[in-house]
């Protein structure tokens, strides 16, 4: 079983986020054994941001780092798990909302694919990229 960068990488449609998680110096992490879970944006999600808001970020290693960060919790979370939750915490920090009335929906991203499962975790794909406050 692949980890979570080469999961996506292979995937394809994580080109923008495996950039970033690069450029955040998150590789080794995001390889290494910990058990993560990812909510991961797709390429597409990356490109609804404002025009110049992914360049903007790739030359802000902090502000990337939080982002990034912002979309990981420590542990496998599946989805069967995730159904009953309502938050979750980053590693960033903050909580991220969780409603599962009508999908899946962790703040205002939607979970379009579920448990990619990893050697080191999971991966949850989402249709918009997470913002903390």
């Amino acid at each position: 079983m692949k980890t979570i960068v080469q999961t996506a990488i292979d995937a394809g449609n994580f080109k923008t986020l495996v950039a970033a998680v690069h450029k955040a110096g998150l590789v080794d992490t995001l390889n290494g054994n910990g058990s993560f879970t990812v909510f991961a944006p797709t390429d597409d999600a990356f490109a609804k941001l404002p025009e110049g808001t992914v360049e903007g970020l790739l030359k802000d290693k902090d502000g990337l780092t939080k982002i990034l960060t912002y979309h990981v919790v420590s542990g496998k979370v599946m989805a069967k798990d995730v159904m009953t939750m309502r938050s979750a915490k980053t590693l960033q920090g903050q909580e991220v909302i969780i409603d599962s009335s009508d999908g899946v929906m962790v703040n205002n991203a939607r979970v379009v694919k579920a448990d990619l499962e990893c050697s080191n975790g999971v991966i949850h794909v989402i249709d918009t990229v997470l913002m903390p406050k």
